[in-house]
C-alpha cells in the first residue's frame, strides 16, 4: 500500500481505497442481479410449465418480481458498509435498507400468493369449483396477514416508534372500528363460512326465497347469481346464510308429479288399464324411471289419476323434452282406445218428471251433473 499513497488519502472520512471497493461492490451486486435476472428468468419460462414444482414457481417469481430500485437501494446500503459514516447516518442508512428488504419480501410474498391461488384455481375451476372459490378467499387472507406483518416489521425499524405501544393502543381502537363495521365484518365471516361449508358453488343455479339464478362470483361481501331472465342478483353473504337455499346443481334427478283426469262415463276395464298405458308411455323415454300410476280420487267433474317418474337428469330441458313427448304419446293413446281426456267444460242434463202432487211438486229440482277436467 505504501506504493500507493493516494490509496491512502481520506476523502469525506474514508480513504480512496474504501471508496473505490465500496464503488466496486455496487457494480459487483448490480451486474450480478442482471446477469442473474437475465439467464435464470429464460431458464424457467421454459422449465416451469414441464415440471410444475414449487422450486420453480419460487424461482420464477422471486426473478421477476425483483424490483430495480429497491435492489438499488440495497446495493447503495452493502456498498456504504466499507465507509467509515457517522453513528446516525449509519442507523439510519440500516434502517432504511431493512425497510427496503421488508417491501421487497412484501412483493415476493404477494405474487406468490397470487400465483398459487391463480394456479389452484386453473386446475380446479372446472371440476371442483368450491375449491377454487375456497382458494380465492385464503389467497385474500394471506395478503391481509402478509401486509400486517410487513407493517410491523416497518414501524419496529423506523427509529422513535415502539411497536408495542402502537399496538396496545390501536388493541383499543379495534374495538371501536369493529363495533363500526360489524355489518362488513359478519359479510366477511359469512363469505368465510361459505367458503368453508359450501352450500353452494360458482356454477351452481340456487333458489333464495322468490328469486332464482346462476352464481356467477361469490365475493367477500357479497354474492352475484345471474337471474333466468338476466337481470344480475346482488345478495348480501349475511342475509344469504340466514335464508333458506335451495340448490339445484346439486339435484341428480328430477321427480316429476302430474295428474290427467278422464270422464265419468269411462268404462272399469278401461280405467283398470290406464296405469299400464301411462307405465308403457314413461318407459318408453330415455332418461326416466318409472315410479307410480293410480286411480288416485273422485274430483268434482272428472276421475283423475296421479301419475309419479323420476327424470335422471337434473336439467330443466331434457325434463320438459320428455314430459313433451309423454303428454303427446298419451293424447295419442287415449284417443286410439276412445278415452275422452275431461277439459273445461258444463253438461246440463234435463230430467222429465211426470206429474206429482203438489207437496212433491214443491220440492227442489236435482241438481244437474257438472263435468269438467284440467289437463295438465
Amino acid at each position: 500500500m505504501t506504493e500507493f499513497p493516494l490509496l491512502q488519502s481520506i476523502f469525506l472520512g474514508s480513504t480512496v481505497l474504501r471508496w473505490l471497493l465500496a464503488l466496486l461492490t455496487l457494480l459487483a451486486i448490480l451486474a450480478g442481479i442482471a446477469i442473474w435476472r437475465r439467464l435464470f428468468s429464460r431458464h424457467l419460462k421454459v422449465r416451469v410449465p414441464r415440471t410444475n414444482t414449487i422450486l420453480d414457481d419460487l424461482g420464477l417469481v422471486v426473478t421477476e418480481t425483483t424490483r430495480t430500485p429497491l435492489v438499488l437501494l440495497l446495493a447503495l446500503y452493502a456498498a456504504s458498509l466499507w465507509l467509515s459514516l457517522p453513528g446516525q447516518l449509519s442507523t439510519l442508512l440500516r434502517s432504511l435498507a431493512v425497510i427496503v428488504l421488508l417491501v421487497q419480501i412484501g412483493i415476493w410474498g404477494n405474487a406468490l400468493i397470487a400465483r398459487w391461488a391463480a394456479r389452484y384455481e386453473e386446475r380446479n375451476l372446472a371440476t371442483n369449483s368450491a375449491a377454487a372459490g375456497t382458494a380465492r378467499l385464503l389467497g385474500f387472507l394471506a395478503r391481509l396477514a402478509l401486509y400486517i406483518v410487513i407493517f410491523l416489521l416497518i414501524l419496529d425499524n423506523i427509529p422513535g416508534i415502539e411497536v408495542t405501544t402502537l399496538l396496545a393502543s390501536l388493541g383499543i381502537g379495534g374495538i371501536a372500528v369493529a363495533l363500526a363495521v360489524q355489518n362488513i365484518l359478519g359479510d366477511l365471516f359469512a363469505s368465510l363460512s361459505i367458503a368453508i361449508d359450501k352450500p353452494f358453488v360458482v356454477g351452481d343455479f340456487i333458489a333464495v326465497g322468490s328469486e332464482t339464478g346462476t352464481v356467477e362470483e361469490i365475493g367477500l361481501k357479497t354474492t352475484r347469481l345471474r337471474s333466468i331472465s338476466g337481470e344480475q342478483l346482488i345478495f348480501s353473504n349475511t342475509d344469504l346464510l340466514a335464508s333458506r337455499i335451495r340448490n339445484f346443481g346439486r339435484m341428480e334427478e328430477r321427480r316429476i308429479v302430474f295428474t290427467i283426469g278422464v270422464a265419468y262415463e269411462t268404462e272399469t276395464a278401461m280405467l283398470e288399464a290406464i296405469p299400464e298405458m301411462l307405465r308403457a308411455i314413461i318407459e318408453a323415454q330415455d332418461h326416466t324411471r318409472f315410479d307410480r300410476a293410480h286411480f288416485a280420487r273422485f274430483e268434482a267433474y272428472d276421475l283423475s289419476f296421479e301419475v309419479v317418474y323420476f327424470v335422471l337428469s337434473p336439467d330443466f330441458k331434457l325434463y320438459m323434452d320428455i314430459q313433451h313427448a309423454i303428454n303427446l304419446a298419451i293424447v295419442e293413446r287415449f284417443r286410439a282406445e276412445g278415452i275422452d281426456i275431461i277439459y273445461p267444460t258444463q253438461q246440463v242434463y234435463l230430467l222429465e218428471q211426470a206429474a206429482t202432487p203438489r207437496s212433491q211438486a214443491s220440492r227442489p229440482a236435482a241438481p244437474s251433473g257438472v263435468m269438467r277436467g284440467d289437463a295438465e
